[in-house]
């Protein structure tokens, strides 16, 4: 049987500009009563496109959390309110220069449900014209191509190491694999 817990008391610990952090007081099995460390965050979303000729535009850029530089797809955070549809086309040219003519939301999920609030809003990326990247001031971004059918063999071989990237890497290879790219 599923237990709801229920809060008893919040405490925000930190207010950030990217996350907010608060501790909950709830109720726990059995009457007694725990602690819950919760992320709070606006959301993001991740962008897998697709050229014409086949490739996936991704990024390389210096990660703090790794302490270096990791290949990723293009991805950012949402603002509050914000539209991820919109959000997801104006990360797609920011980061890579590409514009997209067709964007088709493939799920979304959180991205680490046991003390984040972060749900990340995949998207498919097509009919894609070339164009100047935007960088954010602070953004230090390589942008290169690899073609879609390399990107499952980068997942399971460990080549990928940013959860969003193998989650559309592996999308998009069942995508291409099932026939469902057609139409899109």
């Amino acid at each position: 049987m599923i237990f709801e817990e229920k809060t008893l008391t919040s405490e925000m610990i930190y207010e950030g500009t990217i996350l907010n952090l608060r501790r909950d007081k709830v109720s726990v099995k059995g009457g007694k009563t725990s602690h819950r460390e919760i992320v709070e965050h606006n959301g993001g979303v991740v962008i897998i496109a697709l050229t014409d000729d086949g490739k996936v535009p991704m990024v390389t850029q210096y990660r703090k959390a790794a302490g270096r530089a990791v290949l990723e797809i293009p991805a950012g955070k949402l603002e509050e309110g914000e539209d991820p549809a919109k959000a997801a086309l104006r990360e797609l040219k920011e980061e890579t220069g590409y514009t997209a003519a067709k964007i088709k939301k493939l799920t979304a999920a959180y991205s680490s449900i046991g003390y984040s609030t972060e749900v990340l809003h995949f998207y498919l990326a097509t009919e894609l014209t070339p164009g100047a990247t935007d960088f954010d001031e602070n953004e230090a971004i390589d942008v290169s191509e690899y073609p879609a059918g390399e990107l499952h063999r980068m997942a399971m071989d460990g080549k990928l190491e940013d959860g969003k990237t193998i989650v559309a890497a592996l999308m998009l290879s069942e995508l291409v694999r099932s026939g469902q790219l057609e139409g899109i």
